[in-house]
C-alpha cells in the first residue's frame, strides 16, 4: 500500500488550568490514505473536532500539542513556525466547516472568495482564476455557475452555501480535506446530496477527506474506514462495513444500537448508560467503564491499547466476549 496521506501518532492535546492539566486527546493515531474517506465518530465531547483542530494547528491558548507526530505526506507538520503552517493551510489541507457563513464573507460575492483564494495559493491570473471558479461550482453542483459568482452568500440556499465551502476547500487541490460536521444543519434530502458530494469528490480528485460526524448513518454511507472516538481515545478502527457487522467495543456497539432500523419493530432504541466524562473527570483504566455493562477490575484500573487483526483494531480488554445483553 502507498504512504499515507496524512500519518498521526500518538497524538496528545493538553489544556492547563489553574487548578488542573486537562488531556483533549491521548495518544490518538491513525493513517489517511489518498481517495480514502476516514470517518470519525462519537458523542459531543469525544474529541473528534480537537482532533481535526490539532491537525490544522488551530488549537485555541492555552491548548498546546504536547505530544506525538503528525505528517502529511511524510512531512511533519505539528512542528511547523505560524508561517510555516499558513502556507499548509487552504494549498496541502482544506476545511470544510460545520456552519458555511462562518468561513464565507457576508460582504465579499462568491466569486471573490472563490478567485482570492485559486490567486493566493496557485498564483492563477484572474481570468483563469475565474475561469476555474466557475469550474468548481460546476462541480460541486451550482446552477448558472458564471452568473452566480457575482451573488453574496446570503442569497444562496443552506445546501448551496456548503456546496461553495466544499469548492472553496477543492481551490488549490489539496491533498487533504478535514470536513467537520458538514450536514449538521441541512435536512435530510441535502444532507444525502452533500454525502453523495464528497464520495464522488474524493473519487474523481483522489483526495484524502477525514469526515467529523456525530451520525452512524452517514459514516455508513461515506466513509471507507471508521475511528470511534471516546473521551480523547479512538477505542475501535477498522474498514466501515466490519465494524458495522461485527462491532467489537461496548461503546461502538452502543451507538450501532441506537440507530433506528426499518427492518425491527422495536418500540425504544437502546441507549448507553450514563454520559461522557468531562476532562476534568477521566477515570482510570478503560476510560468507557463506568459506563459499561461488562467492566470489571481490570477495566477499571488497566487501560487497554488498540490491538487486533487486520484493519479492525479495538482498545477492549473483553473484545471476545464484549456483547450488549439484549
Amino acid at each position: 500500500m502507498a504512504d499515507p496521506v496524512l500519518s498521526v501518532r500518538d497524538l496528545r492535546v493538553e489544556f492547563p488550568t489553574r487548578r488542573d492539566l486537562l488531556v483533549g486527546l491521548d495518544g490518538v493515531s491513525f493513517d489517511i490514505h489518498q481517495g480514502e474517506v476516514l470517518g470519525f465518530v462519537g458523542e459531543s465531547g469525544a474529541g473528534k473536532s480537537i482532533t481535526g483542530a490539532a491537525i490544522m494547528q488551530q488549537i485555541a491558548a492555552p491548548g498546546r500539542i504536547a505530544g506525538g507526530e503528525i505528517r502529511l505526506n511524510g512531512q511533519r507538520i505539528d512542528k511547523l513556525s505560524r508561517t510555516g503552517m499558513e502556507r499548509i493551510r487552504g494549498r496541502h489541507i482544506g476545511m470544510v466547516f460545520q456552519d458555511p457563513l462562518t468561513s464565507l464573507n457576508p460582504l465579499m460575492t462568491i466569486g471573490d472568495h472563490l478567485t482570492e483564494t485559486i490567486g493566493v495559493h496557485l498564483g492563477l491570473g484572474r481570468r483563469a482564476a475565474r475561469d476555474r471558479a466557475v469550474s468548481l461550482l460546476e462541480e460541486v453542483g451550482i446552477p448558472e455557475p458564471a452568473e452566480r459568482l457575482r451573488s453574496y452568500p446570503h442569497e444562496f440556499s443552506g445546501g448551496q452555501r456548503q456546496r461553495i465551502v466544499i469548492a472553496l476547500a477543492l481551490c488549490a487541490e489539496p491533498e487533504l480535506v478535514i470536513a467537520d460536521e458538514p450536514t449538521t444543519a441541512l435536512d435530510v434530502s441535502v444532507q444525502a446530496q452533500i454525502i453523495a458530494l464528497i464520495r464522488r469528490l474524493c473519487d474523481t480528485h483522489g483526495t484524502a477527506f477525514m469526515l467529523i460526524t456525530h451520525d452512524m448513518g452517514m459514516i455508513a454511507e461515506t466513509a471507507d474506514r471508521v475511528a470511534v472516538m471516546y473521551a480523547g481515545r479512538v477505542v475501535e478502527i477498522g474498514r466501515v462495513a466490519d465494524i458495522v457487522a461485527h462491532p467489537a467495543h461496548p461503546y461502538t456497539q452502543g451507538l450501532i444500537a441506537a440507530i433506528p432500523s426499518l427492518e425491527t419493530d422495536a418500540e425504544r432504541l437502546r441507549q448507553i448508560p450514563g454520559a461522557m466524562p468531562s476532562l476534568s473527570a477521566i477515570p482510570d483504566g478503560c476510560v468507557f467503564h463506568p459506563r459499561c455493562e461488562l467492566a470489571d477490575d481490570l477495566c477499571r484500573t488497566r487501560r487497554p491499547v488498540l490491538a487486533g487483526e487486520g484493519d479492525h483494531r479495538t482498545a477492549c480488554h473483553r473484545t471476545a466476549q464484549a456483547e450488549y445483553a439484549p
